[in-house]
């Protein structure tokens, strides 16, 4: 799918590094990490991202009866490298109906879980109090990781975020009920490390929401 970078924050136009900045630049947000043009699902879209990434690519695995891989993407450029990603998955939800479950890993400040999350800030801030116990665990890459529900978002969506791997692990479904998923122990796969399994990922159609997660 072609398309042109566009700033992880806002979804809007960037300009390339250049003659007065050397950095991508937002009008609204300043400096940024391009985000790179939705890649339509496929085996070769995830090793294509696999091969470009410096933080995890996240992918349930095994994912959940009868969901699909269904989107990927990636914020960063070829001198440094993807410093985000985020990948869809689609499927019936726990309580029936469609569910959409939106996996984020970046560095701090990047903004791209934020945005799925329908924030403002480029992390979540106020928004998670770390003070609670977490709301909900998963096993990344083998590591029990607990995820703190974000408040002060869009009721279509239920969003938690916490650290794994050193950087910002968000998670975002829609329906908001489709948080349930978050409450099962979910298995999250680093697939930087997942070798030949990647092969077996069943894909779907893109996930509208990763083109437009406003809508």
């Amino acid at each position: 799918m072609k398309g042109e970078p566009s700033c992880p924050r806002c979804g809007g136009r960037v300009r390339a590094p250049g003659l007065f900045a050397d950095t991508w630049q937002c009008d609204a947000h300043g400096a940024v990490y391009p985000l790179q043009p939705v890649i339509p699902p496929s085996v070769e879209a995830l090793t294509a991202v696999v091969q470009r990434t410096q933080v995890p690519l996240w992918m349930p695995w095994p994912l959940p009866v009868g969901w699909l891989f269904t989107g990927v993407a990636y914020a960063g450029d070829a001198p440094g490298g993807g410093r985000a990603t985020v990948v869809a998955c689609s499927g019936p939800g726990p309580l029936g109906g469609p569910g959409e479950l939106v996996l984020v890993a970046e560095e701090p400040g990047v903004g791209l879980g934020a945005r799925y999350a329908g924030l403002q800030g480029p992390d979540p801030g106020p928004c998670m109090d770390v003070e609670k116990p977490p709301q909900a665990k998963v096993l990344a890459a083998g590591r029990p990781t607990p995820l703190w529900h974000v408040t002060d978002t869009p009721d279509d969506r239920a969003v938690f975020a916490g650290e794994a791997l050193g950087v910002w692990l968000w998670a975002v479904t829609w329906p908001a009920q489709s948080g349930l998923l978050m409450y099962d122990e979910l298995v999250l796969t680093d697939l930087r490390d997942a070798g030949p399994e990647v092969d077996l990922v069943p894909c779907g159609a893109l996930s509208p929401r990763l083109m437009s997660p406003e809508v």
